[in-house]
């Protein structure tokens, strides 16, 4: 399992360095919902802000937007996966 989690977050790294945006956001949500507490999404997202990000005026000038917003949808799916019952 472990290899699989490595390997998920080369993909992930690997689609945030060279593929559109959309693409990276789609593997970063299955991974959020297939692995338990998946932090490389968030963090590769920071990579990514780092990266490519420029300042936005209607978030009060932060660079980092994508690493807030998929570090609450991470939290919320984490909250949402305890409520289910099939999930482990």
């Amino acid at each position: 399992m472990i290899i699989l989690r490595i390997l998920a977050g080369a993909v992930l790294l690997f689609s945030i360095l060279f593929t559109p945006l959309w693409v990276s956001v789609v593997l970063a949500f299955a991974g959020m919902i297939y692995f338990n507490i998946f932090w490389e999404a968030a963090v590769l997202f920071l990579l990514s802000d780092a990266l490519y990000g420029i300042n936005e005026a209607k978030f009060y000038g932060t660079y980092f937007v994508s690493f807030f917003i998929f570090l609450i949808a991470l939290l919320i799916i984490e909250m949402f996966k305890k409520k289910l019952k099939f999930y482990n």
